[in-house]
């Protein structure tokens, strides 16, 4: 490659390589690790522009890349580097890079770091600076050119990709491939594309992947990683012609979203946001923290009451969509004085006699067969049992039993008829009947009743797209773009609500919308053996600190059940429902120990490294064998959880802590007294049975 470095930007411990081909004047990013030594390794490639943008019209790259990628067709290659700036904002650092053309395309590539974090936000801007409509079919947030700079050649045998994959109720399966798996070698000449794309196309952002990518250089120690941004229809590309390795990612282009957008003279369309990090370690698990280290700022932003990670009750699975004044009333008489601070009421409040939850959402009016005395009595039942009052919303769609069904000019149409799920349709959020509706409806209920805490559900997803814009996946993007608009609506209008992220479960784990919730729902795995599996899994994609974790207790549980349900949740946040009224003093014994517990942990749920042990679970259906999970807090504080699930019983569990700590156990938790013990910085751990947990809470010097 006749690159040159153009310039290098050290960003805490990265540094941000650009290079300028000095015979196309296009520039490369490379993302570093700083204190990685460096040598010139010996390879052919070419150089890999920092920014992947087509346009229709424009000529596609050659050697079978149609239908398979966009990347460096014409459009790229006419982009000449412009200007490069770096200015500096009291909490941040903006690098600019500029790219022109002749025919007056503009483009701005933005990097982003705030000071001591572990990654950096990237995001693009296109402007038309010409006199003729411009349409893009493809235009991604983040490119990085060259990854595994330090291997001679293509790096055989040592590039490692790591994705989440995901579906319901089993979220966040880790996937690991070799670059030679996914055949992305080159070939004997630098001729042919390779390229695996992936992603999703609607709006159910992590329906079958997380927006996440890893790949490692194995035998240098090396990752680089990123998040995409973004509530809807989403790509990641993994490309390569020579010995370049190369990454990029952002929106789902036309081939694989249906989406072109048209851009006007003068006017400029920026890209979602994505999430980036480099550096040399020895685990998935340390780096993938660098990238939902990037909560920490949401987080910051969050109600006050937020901040100590409160426990929540959730009625769902005690009346599994039937809320009533007389069983909420009687739950609430139960736990009272148990230390929750948040009381939800699930889907059903709004039911019509014989008519489902699941298909009567729309019309939200309160249900008088529920709530003969209004839905303000129940309210005011919780505050005065001094929990806060929480409600469930599914704003988006609406039921075929709704009436709002039938409001067809004001839902999502796609080829001209209303874009109809089997009992689902979807509120068209550009239209501006639809907020004053949702206005009155959503925010006019909270601001009616006085409630603090809002469960946003979401149980379908577009697809491809609708009608009403260019392309059905622009019509989507903007679509969702909206619904974005009108929660950050609700937040205006009732200052200090606390927000929950749920879309059956965990469909919805991605970085832009858990940016603007406090919470989410992990999966909607409410009481199966597998729950601890995905809580461990979503370490890798969400800050636990959101992570929403179900304990659903039944009457019939035994003290070993209840004591798994309630360990589950110290994987994250601690949610409670289930059968709480007919529970022994026995059974609240276990479960009031476990809050204790709980609250212990906070610190370090909150501001924490988690390290994963124990064999493969291939089966999440059936798990066999042992997990471990140990997080370690930033204030001389760690807890170590362990399950243990079916198959052959290890006579003993050892795990070795991390790092050069001295480890004092403090508590353990778990239905029984374990043989459990610390010696030189080792947990050892005597099991004699299966389907049990436990948890250690510990001091770190």
């Amino acid at each position: 490659m006749a690159a040159e470095v153009l310039r290098e930007y050290a960003l805490g411990d990265m540094k941000a390589r650009y290079l300028k081909d000095k015979e196309t004047e296009q520039v490369s990013l490379l993302l570093l690790p700083l204190a990685c030594s460096e040598r010139e390794a010996e390879k052919s490639q070419s150089a890999d522009s920092l920014v992947q943008i087509k346009a229709v019209g424009d000529i596609y790259n050659e050697a079978y890349a149609m239908g398979n990628s966009m990347r460096n067709g014409e459009t790229v290659r006419r982009l000449r580097f412009a200007d490069q700036s770096e200015t500096e904002t009291e909490d941040r650092k903006w690098i600019e890079t500029v790219l022109r053309d002749d025919r007056g395309y503009q483009v701005k590539h933005y990097l982003v770091w705030k000071p001591h974090t572990p990654y950096v936000r990237i995001f693009c801007e296109f402007e038309n600076q010409g006199n003729e409509m411009v349409q893009l079919e493809m235009f991604e947030s983040f490119s990085l050119g060259g990854i595994s700079p330090y291997a001679d050649g293509d790096g055989a045998e040592s590039l490692q990709v790591y994705r989440l994959r995901s579906v319901w109720s089993q979220e966040g399966r880790l996937e690991v491939l070799s670059a030679e798996d996914l055949q992305l070698e080159p070939a004997w000449a630098p001729h042919a594309v390779r390229c695996e794309k992936f992603g999703q196309a609607g709006s159910m952002p992590v329906n079958k992947f997380f927006p996440f990518i890893a790949v490692e250089d194995k035998k240098h120690h090396v990752f680089w990683g990123a998040q995409i941004a973004h509530p809807a229809s989403w790509q990641i590309e993994l490309y390569r012609k020579d010995d370049g390795f190369c990454v990029s990612g952002g929106l789902a282009d036309r081939d694989f979203g249906h989406w072109t957008k048209n851009i006007e003279p003068g006017t400029v369309f920026r890209t979602p946001e994505a999430i980036v990090s480099v550096a040399q370690t020895d685990s998935i698990d340390l780096f993938t923290a660098r990238l939902t280290a990037a909560a920490e700022e949401g987080l910051e932003r969050a109600p006050k009451c937020e901040q100590e990670l409160p426990i929540v009750f959730n009625e769902y699975c005690t009346t599994w969509g039937n809320p009533s004044h007389e069983n909420i009333s009687a739950i609430v008489e139960k736990i009272k004085d148990k230390g929750f601070t948040y009381f939800v009421i699930d889907c059903g409040w709004y039911k019509e006699e014989g008519v489902p939850w699941d298909i009567g959402m729309g019309d939200y009016e309160v249900s008088p067969q529920l709530f003969p005395a209004g839905l303000d009595k129940t309210v005011e039942l919780i505050k005065q049992a001094g929990m806060v009052p929480g409600i469930w919303f599914e704003i988006e769609t609406v039921g075929k039993a709704a009436r709002a069904y039938q409001m067809e000019e004001h839902l999502l149409h796609k080829d001209g008829k209303p874009l109809t799920s089997y009992f689902r349709r979807f509120w068209d959020m550009r239209d501006p009947w639809v907020e004053q509706y949702l206005t009155k409806k959503v925010i006019g209920t909270f601001k009616k009743y006085g409630f603090g805490y809002m469960k946003i559900d979401y149980n379908e997803t577009i697809g491809i797209g609708c009608d009403g814009a260019e392309s059905l996946g622009e019509g989507l993007r903007q679509n969702m773009e909206k619904s974005q608009e009108f929660i950050e609506k609700i937040k205006q209008e009732i200052p200090g609500i606390v927000l929950e992220n749920c879309a059956s479960g965990g469909h919805r784990l991605e970085p832009s919308l858990m940016r603007q919730m406090s919470m989410a729902s992990f999966s909607d795995a409410h009481e199966c053996e597998e729950i601890p599996v995905i809580a461990a899994n979503l370490h890798r994609a969400i800050h636990p600190a959101q992570s929403q974790i179900w304990a659903v207790i039944r009457e019939s549980d035994s003290r070993k059940r209840i004591a798994y349900s309630v360990i589950n949740t110290f994987l994250g946040r601690m949610c409670i429902s289930g059968d709480v009224i007919g529970l022994t003093n026995e059974q609240w014994e276990i479960i009031d120990r476990g809050m204790a517990f709980y609250r212990k942990i906070t610190p370090v749920i909150a501001d924490g490294q988690s390290y994963r042990f124990g064999p493969p679970i291939y089966s999440a259906r059936h798990p066999k064998g042992w997990q471990g999970l140990v997080r370690i807090g930033a204030a001389k504080a760690a807890y170590a959880v362990i399950h243990l699930f079916d198959g052959e019983l290890p006579e003993q569990i050892e795990m070795k802590l991390p790092g050069n700590y001295v480890y004092q156990m403090e508590e353990v938790f778990s239905d029984t007294p374990e043989l459990v013990e610390i010696k030189k910085g080792v947990l050892y751990y005597s099991p004699v049975e299966n389907r049990k947990a436990l948890a250690v809470r510990m001091r770190v010097d």
